[in-house]
């Protein structure tokens, strides 16, 4: 049985959307050029990890000549909101005030992060 595909980005999907956010359409080649050295990758596995984004529904292309243009369909920040979406179904049983919880509760957080946390609590329950 192949493995199930997320419907969130994996690492490697993310790397290459963060490409094309940055750069915009760009083909399989642009998007392996403007990739950082390390880790390297090999053409076609660019290839294949762009096909499976595209199957995902995060990105479409168009044909240039011979070449194809991939184009973002999924803004970053509409993937952020999936992946906290997700997260807060698979370990915080759908809620996100456990989700705030548990980030609250965390030792590294800075008091001027708090500070801003705080901030934009008030506002979202001022404008409720």
């Amino acid at each position: 049985m192949p493995p199930k595909t997320s419907a969130t980005l994996t690492e490697a999907e993310q790397r290459l959307m963060e490409v094309l956010w940055a750069k915009g359409p760009s083909t399989v080649h642009q998007v392996l050029q403007w990739l950082p050295a390390k880790p390297a990758l090999a053409y076609n596995s660019v290839l294949t990890t762009i096909r499976i984004l595209e199957k995902k529904g995060y990105v479409q292309h168009s044909k240039e000549g011979r070449a194809h243009v991939y184009i973002p369909l999924v803004g970053r920040q509409e993937a952020t909101r999936s992946a906290v979406r997700s997260l807060v179904n698979r370990f915080f049983q759908n809620s996100h005030e456990l989700l705030v919880l548990n980030v609250l509760e965390d030792k590294s957080i800075t008091a001027e992060e708090l500070k801003r946390l705080n901030s934009l609590l008030q506002e979202s329950a001022e404008q409720k």
